[in-house]
């Protein structure tokens, strides 16, 4: 006897879903019994995915800074599968590179379009059919960079928190229609979006992704790479009914990179306080010393 997926009957819009963590959660929800309604600006692979998931995957081009975009893409999820019960906010790139003193505004300005107007205007579109199913998940695409400095440049890092608090806004808003928001918060994962925020062919894209995951695993506690279906699994999570308890909350998947400071989980690696308590220790020791011999 077929085992019933967790996400039969469900329709999905997933932004961003032609390639890295969109993809492999694209995979994982159709397998998971979803149609899915994949929005993204790579018609080459948009196409691909039709033929590869034939009556299953629907593509729309959809650039997610324009809202003609992201309600076309809306309403035909909802024209092609007949609703909407998922909306997977994930399209984005690493954004504009600078700091306090050299930040371009353009740039900025940019990097907010996508990454904080781009899931307000889905939320926009979206909600109103998952009102009409009765309810749904809105799950957002962070990252660790919105919680911690020091992970990705400023503009990326401050539009990735305000996602995170625009989702909690969202989920008390949306929660007596039985909307339920949520955001993932990837660490180091191995895709090509680093390349392509460099602005890499893709080939090369793919090799630097191949780096990270040969790097990933020395850097954070869990020693492997941080892989597109590590996150897929907690986007299943958050979408399907074992989620239903569970709304405003910010999902960490980082193979505990942000647990603390190296020396907090590599036995190799002496703690920076104990080199200032050895010196502090060194210094009382002297001191009672020189007043003994007083």
């Amino acid at each position: 006897m077929e085992m019933a997926g967790r996400l039969d009957g469900k329709v999905a819009l997933i932004t961003g879903g032609c390639s890295g963590i969109g993809l492999g959660t694209l995979e994982l929800f159709v397998a998971e019994g979803a149609k899915v309604l994949v929005a993204d600006l790579q018609d080459s692979k948009g196409t691909l995915l039709e033929e590869r998931f034939p009556g299953r995957v629907r593509f729309a081009h959809c650039n997610v800074t324009r809202e003609d975009d992201i309600k076309s893409a809306v309403e035909l999820s909802v024209s092609a599968f007949g609703g909407l019960n998922i909306l997977y906010n994930n399209a984005g790139h690493g954004g504009v590179a600078g700091g306090v003193e050299d930040i371009e505004a353009q740039g900025w300005d940019d990097t907010f379009a996508l990454l904080v107007r781009g899931p307000v205007l889905g939320m926009k579109h979206a909600v109103p059919h998952l009102k009409a199913a009765g309810g749904g998940s809105i799950i957002n695409t962070a990252s660790v960079a919105g919680s911690e400095a020091g992970w990705a440049p400023m503009a990326y890092s401050v539009a990735k928190s305000a996602v995170i608090h625009l989702s909690r806004i969202a989920a008390a808003e949306l929660s007596p229609q039985n909307i339920r928001v949520n955001t993932i918060s990837p660490g180091l994962i191995a895709t090509a979006i680093f390349g392509a925020t460099m602005e890499m062919p893709p080939e090369a894209a793919d090799q630097l992704a191949a780096r990270v995951a040969e790097v990933a695993p020395k850097m954070q506690p869990i020693p492997k790479a941080g892989m597109p279906s590590d996150i897929a699994d907690a986007a299943l999570f958050l979408a399907s009914d074992a989620s239903t308890f569970v709304t405003g909350t910010n999902m960490v998947v980082d193979g505990g990179v942000t647990v603390g400071s190296r020396h907090s989980w590599a036995p190799d690696t002496d703690s920076p306080y104990a080199e200032l308590l050895g010196v502090i220790v060194e210094q009382a020791e002297a001191l009672q010393l020189a007043r003994r011999r007083l």
